[in-house]
């Protein structure tokens, strides 16, 4: 009898074909031994896995030089965090304090990027006067395609001070200080803001995200100048094709700034007039919009841009004043759209609103799914869409199923190749095939076998890196994503006392086990997500030590919830949870990688969710609760929470549950924080949902108890999966936005 292919096995047979193939294998040792010996000068005998993975990555970066240079020829021819207590505690991730043996460093383009200073203007045009200069210095990280020889290049910037930063001062004893302001110029690359869900209008963020545009503009320009053209005259008027050549993709207002740089470059360095300037920066751009949340949108304070970055400033109020006179042609005397759609807020703090200053700098503007998209058009850039309908667009986000299914999940990946082929890997359509399954029993058994395979795999990991033991034949019910109120993890964590009280209540009534995981990270300074993780922990303590309770719950919160760990839980759940307020998840990402693997979401009609239940068959989801239009009814009515606490007596339970001190009885007031927030200033409606929420888990629970059922439903979850590859949305950006087709040229291997 032939062995079972092992994983390693499956990987090789899809997807590493020709890299380590036997006529390759002995010059991979060979070029492994080099690096171990010459480049990290170790041996065998005092070399650690360290070094051993260095070699390694030295070795497979070998492999992809050749390709990565000649890509750029062709080009240029062609033109941890840790739980402590239940508790979050941060942890700084020094993660270069090895070196990174992916990335090479480019000092010989190191770009200077100005701060501060003063403008002057003069008949010869504008010049931003007495800056600090912070140098940008380039690390390229090679970025090689799948199956072919393209090797595309990732640049990074490190911020480094310049040589004479402030020398004079060691001549009159000033040392001290000089080091203290070298270290605060180089400080805008060591250390980043975390927060990416609550705006803070911080100098040293606005210094990051500037210097990043700053250096990533220059040298745009620097390759394009350097590409086809000799004279500065030829330049100038070739700048006109400038967005022929180059895209730039604001993702999200965090690179805003990069559309008053452009201008600045393009007005002061390049001496084009505004109207050319203008046209040419608005072809060049584009904008994604990532959130509807106001609270997470930018508003720099004029204040801060005015000491910073005064000439910006300028080019801003420019815009904004141009901007405004369309406007009022557009819509006479309509002061109050004046104000609503001025790039420049007025209030008690003077603000600059980025998203606003995107919209009108770029040439299409998106959102991440089309409920989202759709949003955006009727509510939050209603005004922008009725003055240019045509900028706006639907770009759904996509997930890569080179790392989401083959790599993370190669036994599903193996039995799907074994009835549809390989093709599904780069055509991710090809999964529809699979409808063709859904009644074949051999198929249904296979699906079944590996996501059993999967989850005794997992819960042997939670045994032997957490300390805790799940039964895994429950069912694995798992919500791993960032922590925040609007992802509803608190809805999560009331069925959950449900469930408890439900077994307490009655403990020899049946159950269908199930182990609930939910994981992520809370910003370092938002205090009601820590509060979230220290309930889930708190509950999970309950619980878990309950012998009343048994294996038939298990409450678990996976720390350091990252991408490694997302490949190993993903493929072993049986059930996702994506249950946002309708009208407040942008896309999710999160919920396509489940889907993907075989588990099935239960959801609210938010997000991509939207676009999943219309793939796959709203009844082959568990969809419940408020949709967008009833959020909004229910926003005019006015929410009380009260009225569902008073009425729904297994809500009103937990809840008490949580203001006693039950879950933390040695500090019983420790969540009365969010006891408060949920009861009187809760804005995403928790209580609202909590009822079909409950009776929609209970149909999980049902459909559960038939194997062969639930199974047939995650084959046609996987097959309608396909639109959900990032090929798919990276082709409609290039194609609808960017203005480019793929190419079907192969660039020659190296010799």
């Amino acid at each position: 009898m032939s062995r079972p292919l092992s994983d390693q096995d499956r990987r090789r047979q899809i997807s590493v074909r020709g890299l380590a193939g036997p006529e390759n294998v002995g010059e991979l040792k060979k070029s492994f031994n080099r690096h171990l010996h010459f480049t990290l000068v170790k041996d065998r005998n005092v070399a650690t896995t360290r070094d051993y993975y260095q070699a390694l990555a030295h070795t497979v970066r070998d492999h992809l030089v050749g390709r990565w240079l000649r890509t750029q020829q062709y080009y240029y021819e062609k033109d941890p965090k840790k739980i402590s207590g239940g508790w979050q505690v941060e942890e700084a991730d020094d993660w270069l304090r090895y070196g990174n043996p992916w990335e090479k460093a480019r000092p010989e383009y190191t770009i200077p990027v100005h701060f501060y200073g003063r403008v002057e203007h003069g008949p010869d045009g504008v010049r931003w006067l007495d800056t600090q200069v912070v140098l940008a210095l380039p690390y390229d990280t090679p970025v090689p395609g799948y199956r072919n020889n393209t090797v595309n290049t990732m640049r990074l910037w490190s911020a480094r001070a310049p040589c004479d930063f402030n020398l004079k001062d060691f001549n009159v004893g000033g040392y001290v200080q000089a080091v203290l302001d070298r270290n605060l110029a180089e400080n805008i690359s060591r250390v980043l803001y975390p927060n990416d869900n609550f705006f803070e209008g911080k100098e040293l963020r606005l210094k990051q995200e500037y210097f990043v545009v700053a250096a990533t503009l220059h040298d745009i320009v620097r390759r394009f100048k350097s590409a086809k053209f000799g004279s500065r005259d030829a330049v100038r008027t070739s700048f006109e094709s400038f967005p022929d050549k180059v895209a730039i993709q604001l993702n999200d207002t965090h690179p805003s700034l990069a559309i008053p740089e452009l201008m600045r470059i393009l007005v002061d360095e390049e001496k084009l007039g505004w109207d050319k300037a203008w046209a040419i920066t608005v072809r060049t751009c584009a904008y994604t919009n990532h959130t509807v949340l106001p609270e997470a949108l930018e508003r720099w304070p004029v204040r801060l841009l005015e000491t910073l970055l005064p000439r910006h400033l300028e080019i801003i109020y420019e815009i904004n004043q141009r901007f405004l006179d369309r406007v009022y042609a557009a819509f006479p005397g309509d002061h109050e759209r004046l104000r609503r759609m001025s790039l420049v807020e007025e209030g008690a703090v003077k603000r600059v609103n980025m998203a606003h200053l995107c919209i009108v700098g770029a040439h299409a503007v998106n959102g991440v799914a089309q409920i989202h998209s759709d949003i955006l058009k009727t509510s939050v850039f209603k005004d922008f869409y009725d003055l240019e309908p045509e900028k706006f667009q639907n770009k759904t986000n996509g997930i890569t199923p080179r790392r989401w299914l083959l790599l993370c999940n190669p036994g599903l990946a193996d039995v799907i190749a074994q009835r549809i082929g390989e093709g599904f890997v780069s055509d991710l359509d090809q999964l529809q095939k699979l409808r063709n399954f859904v009644d074949d029993e051999s198929f249904i058994r296979d699906v079944a076998a590996v996501k059993q395979e999967n989850k005794v795999k997992f819960a042997a990991l939670l045994e032997r890196e957490y300390g805790v033991r799940v039964n895994p034949a429950s069912l694995f019910d798992v919500q791993v994503k960032r922590i925040h109120e609007y992802k509803r993890q608190l809805l999560n964590c009331l069925h959950i006392i449900t469930l408890y009280n439900r077994i307490k209540k009655d403990p020899n009534k049946p159950i269908v086990p199930r182990t609930i995981m939910i994981g992520g990270k809370a910003a370092p300074g938002y205090h009601m997500a820590k509060m979230i993780i220290k309930l889930v922990t708190s509950i999970g303590d309950v619980v878990n030590h309950d012998p009343a309770v048994g294996d038939r719950l298990r409450v678990l919160f996976l720390e350091n919830y990252r991408v490694s760990l997302a490949e190993k839980v993903i493929p072993a759940a049986d059930l996702s949870e994506q249950i946002s307020t309708a009208g407040t998840e942008a896309s999710g990402t999160g919920n396509m990688k489940f889907m993907l693997n075989g588990a099935l979401t239960i959801g609210t009609m938010d997000g991509a969710n939207v676009e999943m239940a219309e793939e796959a068959g709203e009844e082959n989801l568990f969809i419940f609760g408020m949709r967008v239009p009833d959020v909004e009814e229910l926003d005019r009515k006015g929410y009380c929470a009260r009225e569902f606490y008073d009425r729904l007596p297994e809500l009103r339970q937990a809840l008490d549950q949580l203001s006693s001190g039950f879950f933390s009885p040695r500090q019983p007031d420790l969540f009365r924080d969010i006891v408060n927030m949920l009861l009187n200033h809760d804005r995403f409606k928790v209580f609202a949902d909590y009822e079909a929420y409950i009776k929609c888990q209970e149909k999980v629970s049902e459909l559960y108890k038939n194997p062969r059922e639930w199974t047939r439903t995650v084959i046609r979850n996987v097959a309608a999966a396909g639109k959900f590859s990032s090929d798919r949305t990276i082709a409609q950006y290039a194609r609808e936005i960017w203005g480019v087709e793929p190419s079907r040229e192969r660039i020659p291997a190296p010799d």
